[in-house]
């Protein structure tokens, strides 16, 4: 599993093997259930046990503000910061042509569909800073111009961070993103 090493997966592992049968049938069983219910929503293809996830049914929500992230960890990461009030739309990964994956296997047409039938007036590019990720930035920043008001979350310093030890490029984008204070 992404994230564990091989310490934790032991850990985990030695753990499930002292439980009850019981708990480790209840933990296999909940396992399932939830692989066979949880799909994608319909609308901005975030993960959902309905058709239409709990964000898009919301109807506080800003609906003419949509933020593309490139996963549904993004969108669970944008909503821990209770800040943004718009809809998401998740493209399902980046472009990266070295392993296969251009406009045609993200969720991109459908985008381009709710910003023209739902006249949306802003697309929010929350997409992180890596090769592939700048590379679909820049294609979905100039595929959706024509239509709508495009922008990019700031990139910088993270909170506690010192200048001495961040990358050149953060630093750039530090400076680029400054804005003059209140």
């Amino acid at each position: 599993m992404p994230g564990v090493g091989p310490k934790t997966a032991q850990r985990l592992a030695l753990h499930l093997l002292k439980r009850p049968e019981k708990e480790v049938q209840a933990l296999a069983t909940a396992l399932v259930e939830a692989k066979q219910k949880v799909g994608l929503c319909q609308t901005c293809f975030h993960l959902s046990a309905e058709p239409v996830c709990s964000i898009c049914r919301n109807q506080n929500r800003d609906r003419m503000t949509v933020c593309v992230v490139a996963d549904s960890r993004d969108v669970i990461a944008l909503e821990k910061t209770r800040e943004f009030r718009g809809l998401y739309h998740v493209l399902g990964g980046v472009i990266s042509p070295m392993d296969g994956i251009g406009p045609e296997q993200l969720n991109i047409t459908s985008l381009v569909r709710r910003v023209t039938q739902q006249q949306i007036k802003e697309i929010i590019l929350a997409i992180n800073p890596s090769v592939e990720g700048e590379t679909t930035t820049l294609y979905l920043g100039n595929l959706l111009k024509p239509f709508t008001k495009v922008t990019r979350i700031a990139f910088g310093l993270p909170m506690g961070g010192d200048l001495e030890y961040a990358d050149e490029v953060t630093l750039a984008r530090a400076l680029e993103g400054r804005r003059e204070l209140d």
